[in-house]
This record gives structure tokens, C-alpha cells and sequence, in this order.
């Protein structure tokens, strides 16, 4: 059920991620003044992903992974590529990612210019894109 859960948000964090890179580069390329959907869209990302966060934490520490490590040993799991991924690569990763969109939001605040704080919120968010991209466990989605 957790797992399901987890799953499920990660449809709806990766789609409004996606919207606020989109938005972002719009709004940078085309020096757009910056409106509050411009705010909120960011905002709105930033929530997400932390309760995609308390959600993942949960599921890590009760997952049959997690608990193959406290039988097995952190040196064994390192040795299954599979175990690897859900217990040291997916979680490294998306809680960079989640540091990164924190840190875009509080610095886009710090930006004067609109187009100051659609190309901090561009980078942040576009490098978190990457990173949650880069460590989604494709095999489990689909």
C-alpha cells in the first residue's frame, strides 16, 4: 500500500516538476514578467516533493530492501544491483534533487529582476529534473 502510494505521488511530482522546468524556461527565454501562477507553480512543486519525501522516507525504512540490509549487511547489498538502486542510488538522488528545488525557491526569492528568478528557479529545478530522471526505477514503473 505505501509503495503504491509512493508510486502514485511520484506520476504527480514528476509531472509538476516538469511544468515548472517548462514554465521557468518560458518565462526565461521570453522575458515574461514574473506573475503569481509564476510563484505558485514552483511552490506548489516545492510541496510536493517534500511529501513525496516523508512518503519515500516511510517506505525506505519498511521495505524488504532495508530489511535485506539489516540481515545481509550494507556490503552485500552493494552487490545487487537492484537492491543497490532502491536502498543507495533512487534515495541519494532524490533527496539531492529535493535540496535543489528547496534551494531554487529560497534564492528565486532573493532575485530582483523577473528574469533573475526564472533562471534560478530554470537551473535548480531543470538539474533536479535530471536528477529525478536519472534515478527513477523505470523497471517498477511500468
Amino acid at each position: 500500500m505505501l509503495k503504491m502510494l509512493h508510486s502514485g505521488w511520484a506520476y504527480i511530482a514528476l509531472i509538476v516538476l516538469v511544468v515548472a522546468v517548462v514554465n521557468a524556461a518560458i518565462g526565461f527565454f521570453s522575458k515574461k514578467s514574473f506573475q503569481e501562477k509564476d510563484l505558485r507553480i514552483p511552490l506548489f512543486t516545492l510541496i510536493v516533493y517534500h511529501i513525496q519525501l516523508i512518503i519515500g522516507l516511510i517506505a525506505y525504512f519498511v521495505s524488504a530492501q532495508f530489511a535485506y540490509v539489516r540481515q545481509n549487511g550494507m556490503g552485500a547489498a552493494m552487490g545487487e544491483p537492484e537492491i543497490r538502486m532502491v536502498i543507495m542510488e533512487h534515495p541519494l538522488m532524490m533527496i539531492l534533487a529535493i535540496v535543489l528545488i528547496t534551494m531554487g525557491f529560497s534564492k528565486h526569492k532573493k532575485q530582483v529582476t523577473d528574469n533573475g528568478k526564472f533562471k534560478t528557479i530554470f537551473i535548480y529545478y531543470g538539474i533536479a529534473l535530471l536528477f529525478v530522471l536519472s534515478r527513477i526505477p523505470w523497471s517498477q514503473w511500468f
